[in-house]
């Protein structure tokens, strides 16, 4: 059974545009594929585990072959309990506000938590990083009120789009595709932009 895994970094609720643009994208794949088994991952839900100290020296502790033990090993478990249930998913859908230029805190949050070494990533000293997510697709939503393509620097910078892009490549998910709804604050009219991301959002689905 095919699994798909959507996470959220809004916290808005039902006033966030990228929540809405993914709930017709979920319609649209859940018509596609009846039999698919749908998740939501709300990164505000309380259940992500942060990425301190025991566990920073308990990744270093993997790194250097050597099992975590006391507070890095239960550290350890918390981490890759989340990897576990990323890991599981065969197709992704990822709600991605823009929060100052780049991309929420609580989403690097999952970034870090579950970006691990014999887990996401593999390393060789000879050549390099391994991504280990590898036979999985993922869609993104991108949504920002100010910045958008074709807009001077008075409006911003995007590290939000090239980050979490590079992310993905580099965990081994190089089936990427990409909805925007930028900007949908500084135009006259944002109803046209915000049919088009919904149209985009439907033709992701059911290709993906």
């Amino acid at each position: 059974m095919t699994r798909l895994l959507h996470i959220s970094a809004s916290p808005r609720g039902e006033a966030s545009e990228s929540l809405k643009i993914a709930a017709t994208f979920l319609d649209t794949y859940g018509q596609k594929n009846p039999e698919a088994d749908i998740e939501h991952h709300d990164l505000w839900d309380g259940t992500l585990p942060e990425f301190g100290p025991a566990a920073a020296n308990a990744k270093m502790d993997v790194f250097a072959g050597v099992e975590p033990s006391g507070a890095g090993a239960e550290a350890w478990a918390a981490a890759k309990a989340t990897f576990e249930r990323f890991d599981a998913a065969d197709h992704y859908l990822f709600s991605v506000p823009m929060w100052n230029a780049g991309v929420p805190y609580v989403l690097k949050q999952f970034i870090d938590v579950v970006s691990q070494p014999g887990m996401l990533f593999g390393f060789d000293p000879e050549t390099g990083y391994e991504g280990l997510l590898t036979g999985k697709k993922a869609a993104v939503i991108y949504t920002g009120a100010v910045w958008g393509p074709g807009l001077g620097p008075e409006f911003g910078s995007d590290f939000q789009q090239p980050f979490f892009e590079d992310w993905l490549r580099w965990a081994g998910i190089g089936d990427v595709t990409s909805i925007r709804f930028q900007p949908n604050l500084v135009v006259a009219d944002a109803d046209i932009a915000r049919e088009r991301a919904h149209t985009e959002a439907r033709d992701a689905a059911a290709s993906l």
